[in-house]
């Protein structure tokens, strides 16, 4: 839609206003106003939430509600919303409610598709650490995991929750505070300051964009409505290629079938090359290309072709 513009004459100037659209959150939807807070209040940083329910089910989950309110005592806040669709609660408040403790991981580049994947709705008890193929490590302090792949892991006790509303769109503040930092040396620079540039975090912008701290925006596609395949059912050999990155394997993930034998024969047939033609390691490097065009599907023929 084009906004309208008035012009008119200014002291010999002429100015431009632009047209503004003034909304009351009462006459839209829950998800129209959802989709204009999150659009306008951006970039915001990531907790990358683990928790761990009553029966030792962990979960984990992105949450871009989030930020760090006091160092003195060391307090963060992020909120797992209520969801706007049915108004159902996420898994991380019913484990937050059940044992007060999380981690939250910081959010680099490196591991941000394997932790948008993580974000797909898979039942009560899946375990998105092995979905997202992330690793999982033991914290001091609480009794949730950390994921080793984060550059920063912040071990923390939970205080209280605030319940906002009782609506679907209604936020639960969880009040926590640090008991354990985790930092990776190599992020950091010569005075043992957290470099900027080194730790190369990601933070949410609207829709389907994301902010990289050190250089500007990109495009995430959302997890599938239906459940991706997870990192978990990628065969080991492409899971443990030295080829294929974290994100990589992310976003093959995140398809919700792997292509049959006769569409992999069709495709190899079209491109004019046998099955036999390539390496392991050349079918790494030509799937890790498509991943990079955005054609998964394209990469998944070439790396189960034999």
């Amino acid at each position: 839609m084009k906004i309208p513009q008035i012009r008119f004459k200014k002291r010999g100037r002429l100015a431009t206003f632009t047209v503004m659209i003034s909304i009351s959150p009462e006459a839209i939807s829950t998800g129209q106003l959802h989709g204009y807070l999150l659009g306008a209040i951006a970039p915001r940083p990531i907790a990358f939430a683990s928790t761990i329910g009553k029966d030792g089910a962990v979960n984990l989950s992105p949450y871009s509600f989030f930020n760090v309110f006091s160092a003195n005592p060391p307090i963060v806040i992020f909120s797992p919303a209520r969801r706007v669709r049915d108004n159902t609660i996420k898994h991380t408040l019913e484990n937050v409610r059940e044992v007060p403790e999380a981690v939250i991981n910081i959010v680099s580049y490196a591991m941000v598709q394997q932790m948008s994947l993580s974000s797909t709705e898979y039942p009560k008890g899946t375990n998105e650490f092995t979905k997202a193929g992330f690793t999982a490590i033991a914290s001091e302090t609480v009794k949730p995991p950390r994921v080793a792949e984060a550059p920063v892991q912040l071990e923390c006790k939970v205080l209280n929750v605030v319940a906002l509303g009782d609506q679907g769109g209604a936020g639960n503040l969880v009040i926590a505070q640090v008991t354990k930092l985790h930092i990776k040396e190599e992020i950091l620079d010569a005075n043992g300051r957290i470099d900027p540039v080194k730790i190369d975090t990601v933070a949410r912008m609207g829709g389907n964009w994301y902010s990289r701290s050190r250089e500007g925006m990109f495009e995430v596609p959302k997890p599938l409505s239906s459940l991706g395949i997870g990192v978990d059912a990628i065969p080991a050999s492409i899971r443990n290629s030295h080829l294929l990155s974290g994100n990589d394997l992310g976003q093959l993930g995140n398809v919700e079938g792997l292509p049959s034998q006769e569409e992999i024969l069709a495709f190899m047939k079209a491109q004019g090359e046998s099955q036999h033609n390539f390496t392991e390691e050349q079918k790494h490097l030509l799937a890790k290309n498509f991943i990079l065009e955005g054609d998964v599907m394209s990469a998944w023929k070439i790396l189960l072709a034999k």
